[in-house]
């Protein structure tokens, strides 16, 4: 007897990366501090080691009114000046599609919400083999099946296999849902280049052609864009559109924000004309009033209030750990090829990751704890969060990571 519903995934849950923090966190108490590498955690930490909190967003925030902070939003989609402001921000004017948003809990209410809605039972979503775990999940929850494209081609996005796993679930449904997370890609650090989406625009076209076809562009780590204001660019690409796609744009203010805790984001629905996206708006607003009911009104508030008022300080301090950030990684990338530890191709964000064989990556992960450097296990690979590692732990890395490798290998 179950109680509940049919062919849902009962099985506990392991979350990697919270499981290995919690051992690393522990290693550091025994030996200290600065003999432990920490790389599982996927928050933007400072070179005091400590988790970077914008001075421009909680200052704003602390000055939001307590009665505002306390209050519903004016609307369960999200305030209207928080929409407009949102999607200004987002777009900053590389499309003239139409276009809907509606406020959500992080961009993972984003991301959940258009899998749960656009594709039914037993139909199958497109998405990346190296990727976001809670991807797989959501499908899981959702009785929905997957099937995967290899993101690489050499150093290359891999188009070949993203059309081979796209006809693969074209031939079972009259859908076609694909998740595309780009730019700074978690967790290779990939970012596709205009031409790439021109590419995979005109394939997802000739799709429409026979079937309705939604992308999912999750860009969760978007303002961290080595190219800034560039990396939005490849927006305009999506003005190629035909009346027969949708794009969904998961956007993530825990991220752009570091505000991770306050849980809000938004979905950014755009298409040809209103009509075509009078149906995924007016499901989506439904499952927004189903299932969370209204989003942090406080959030909402102080991200509207950055925007207006205090744009050019938020860019200015961002920016800064953005320059550190690309400090990190070329420091990581460059001895990384030094020494030939092998990587996924890297452009920006957060993550970089080894490649290799699951094999000897469960061998691997081991070792690297017995030498007290932490790490995620992902698909065929690695995860290295250069995000909360300092200058001076990143330093020298690869080569330790390097040597112990080749104890396993």
């Amino acid at each position: 007897m179950s109680f509940v519903k049919n062919g849902v995934n009962t099985q506990p849950i392991v979350d990697n990366v919270f499981s290995i923090s919690r051992k690393a966190k522990e290693a550091a108490k025994k030996y200290g501090d600065d003999k432990v590498v920490n790389a599982t955690i996927g928050s933007l930490y400072g070179e005091d080691g400590k988790l970077v909190a914008l001075d421009t967003v909680y200052d704003s925030l602390k000055h939001v009114d307590n009665r505002n902070m306390a209050a519903y939003a004016s609307s369960f989609t999200g305030n209207p000046d928080f929409k407009d402001e949102l999607y200004a921000w987002v777009l900053n004017g590389n499309s003239k599609l139409a276009h809907e948003v509606i406020a959500t809990p992080g961009g993972t209410g984003a991301v959940d919400m258009t899998i749960s809605n656009c594709l039914s039972e037993g139909e199958t979503l497109v998405m990346p083999s190296l990727a976001w775990g809670s991807y797989n999940l959501m499908a899981q929850m959702n009785n929905i099946n997957t099937v995967k494209y290899d993101l690489f081609e050499g150093h290359h996005f891999n188009l070949n296999s993203f059309k081979e796993a796209c006809q693969t679930a074209m031939k079972s449904q009259d859908r076609l849902v694909v998740i595309i997370n780009d730019p700074c890609h978690n967790p290779s650090g990939y970012s596709l280049s205009k031409e790439e989406w021109k590419e995979v625009v005109a394939f997802l076209n000739e799709c429409s052609k026979t079937h309705s076809v939604v992308l999912l562009n999750d860009i969760a780590y978007i303002d961290f864009a080595y190219g800034q204001e560039q990396a939005k660019e490849y927006m305009a690409t999506f003005d190629d559109i035909s009346d027969n796609v949708v794009v969904v744009i998961a956007f993530s203010i825990s991220k752009s924000m570091t505000s991770y805790g306050l849980r809000c984001g938004a979905a950014i629905v755009l298409g040809q004309s209103d009509e075509v996206i009078y149906e995924i708006k007016n499901v989506f607003e439904k499952n927004a009033r189903a299932t969370w009911s209204n989003i942090n009104n406080g959030a909402m508030h102080m991200f509207v209030d950055v925007m207006k008022n205090h744009k050019e300080a938020y860019n200015e301090e961002r920016v800064k750990y953005v320059k550190l950030l690309q400090e990190r990684s070329d420091i990581f990338v460059k001895e990384a090829k030094e020494v030939g530890l092998k990587h996924y191709p890297y452009k920006e964000g957060f993550f970089i990751t080894l490649s290799m064989d699951n094999e000897t990556r469960d061998k691997y992960h081991e070792a690297l704890m017995d030498n007290l450097i932490f790490t995620v296990k992902v698909n065929n690979g690695i995860r290295v969060g250069i995000c909360s590692l300092t200058v001076d732990k990143t330093k020298g890395l690869a080569k330790r990571m390097k040597d112990i490798l080749d104890t396993v290998a």
